[in-house]
């Protein structure tokens, strides 16, 4: 017995220095820790989900500051990747000052409002992972003893497809688009914005279906005009 005892600290010790980082384009590998006992399939599914959404918004971000310079613009001296590193440093979404106490939904509207003066790319940006994380309960980690709302993941995912139609028709007095993203007529196709959005959704999706089947809950679904459609609570 005390044998045994002595043996599991080294066993455990073993599992940690095996673990190494992922060598080519897999992704990362996280070291062993005792708390990760703690954590069943399902709690792993949701932080891969999680993580490759927080990715595509960093791409999203990237591309649209690409797209609209002029909105980079409005922090004289600033990169995109110090944009992109302040919002992504971690899972919080920055307290701006100029969203007024504004987070989620609310930012996301802030965005596409033609009287808005201010960046519409990080408020686009940062209203959209602050809602992806209300509809993750504002965690990172997640244990068996972990509950997610799989209406709240499912109510992200008709969000964002919301955010995306009012993206390609918000535009200012002059008819002028508030944020470019698709390519306009006359210029060559680019889908990609379509495509990232497209990720987003089916994730968010994916996982609300998940989480439903493996807590038994169902998921009230919601089908809305997407001209008069409202953004659902999360």
């Amino acid at each position: 017995m005390r044998c045994s005892l002595l043996l599991v600290p080294l066993l455990l010790g073993g599992c940690v220095s095996a673990t190494k980082p992922a060598t080519g384009d897999g992704p990362p590998r996280r070291q062993f820790t005792i708390e990760r006992l703690a954590k069943g399939d399902i709690d792993t599914v949701v932080e891969v989900h999680q993580r490759r959404a927080l990715r595509h918004l960093e791409t999203l971000m990237v591309k649209l500051y690409k797209r609209n310079p002029v909105q980079l613009h409005r922090h004289p001296g600033a990169t995109i990747e110090q944009r992109r590193r302040e919002l992504f440093a971690d899972g919080r979404v920055p307290d701006y000052p100029e969203f007024a106490g504004r987070r989620g939904i609310d930012c996301i509207r802030l965005a596409l409002d033609p009287a808005y003066p201010g960046d519409r790319v990080v408020a686009l940006v940062a209203g959209m992972k602050g809602m992806l994380m209300d509809a993750y309960g504002n965690r990172t980690e997640f244990w068996f003893y972990s509950q997610l709302d799989p209406q709240k993941l499912y109510n992200s995912a008709r969000n964002i497809e919301i955010a995306v139609w009012k993206l390609s028709n918000s535009s200012d007095g002059n008819g002028t688009p508030l944020l470019l993203s698709n390519s306009l007529p006359g210029e060559p196709a680019n889908l990609s914005y379509e495509r990232l959005f497209g990720k987003l959704i089916s994730l968010q999706d994916t996982i609300a279906e998940i989480i439903a089947d493996s807590s038994n809950r169902v998921i009230k679904k919601v089908i809305q005009n997407m001209a008069t459609a409202v953004f659902l609570p999360v």
